[in-house]
């Protein structure tokens, strides 16, 4: 019996594309599905979450993940990473050499937002940069029709953020935390405020008015909160 994505306590957003909201820091991971293919997007804050993560998607999917498209590098973005052994790994530019070089840095920044040390520990020990390198855009052929194009839209919550769009009769974006819908953006010292208006500004003109922006926490938004989180960001900013 096929299992949906209801049982699994995913949210089904468009034929063959879902999202799942994580306990812990209400992160978001999506799924797109393909013919014999499954793009991940993000992939939890552990080892153990990646894993259960990557369980759920393949049931799913009925395969395996073939994909994993990482947001920006944040703890709970891709401390799962290591439980998709064997997918093509995608993300922006420079997220390599914060993996290569920072990876102390992420792994304390974990356990000052409570992952327990053992947890990051693991996590940390076993990231490794990822594979491939988007600069610009780069559309994934998924099989059956089916395409999600990766465009490098930072900087702005960090240096190096990615969204994931994915075409259908209602576009949807994957924004990781350059939106959030459950509480105000978070600008730590890695995120570029100067640039962060013109990253949401990007993400408009991908998705357009109809589509549907599934933020890095929260529920999914309307072009409507895009604009209006990108008035107040360049308010917040003193930027235009």
């Amino acid at each position: 019996m096929t299992v949906t994505w209801e049982e699994l306590g995913w949210e089904r957003l468009a034929a063959g594309v879902g999202r799942c909201r994580l306990p812990g820091w209400d992160c978001t991971v999506g799924l797109v599905l393909g013919e014999g293919t499954a793009l991940m997007v993000d992939a939890g804050s552990s080892l153990a979450e990646g894993a259960r993560l990557r369980a759920q998607a393949e049931e799913l999917a009925g395969g395996r993940v073939t994909h994993l498209a990482l947001t920006h590098p944040h703890f709970d973005h891709v401390f799962g990473a290591p439980a998709f052994a064997g997918t093509e790994i995608y993300a922006a530019v420079g997220v390599d050499a914060v993996i290569t070089h920072e990876r102390e840095e992420l792994r304390l920044d974990a356990i000052r937002n409570g992952l327990p040390v053992r947890e990051a520990d693991e996590a940390a020990d076993a990231l490794v940069p990822p594979g491939h390198q988007v600069s610009g855009e780069w559309t994934l052929d998924l099989g059956g029709a089916r395409q999600a194009l990766l465009a490098n839209v930072g900087p702005g919550h960090t240096a190096n953020d990615l969204a994931v769009l994915v075409p259908g009769d209602r576009e949807v974006v994957f924004c990781g935390d350059l939106v959030e819908e459950s509480g105000e953006p978070q600008a730590g010292p890695d995120a570029v405020p100067s640039r962060w208006p013109d990253a949401l500004d990007r993400l408009l003109s991908l998705g357009g008015e109809d589509a549907l922006y599934v933020p890095g926490h929260g529920a999914v938004v309307d072009a409507g909160f895009v604009r209006r989180q990108r008035d107040r960001l360049a308010t917040r900013f003193g930027v235009s």
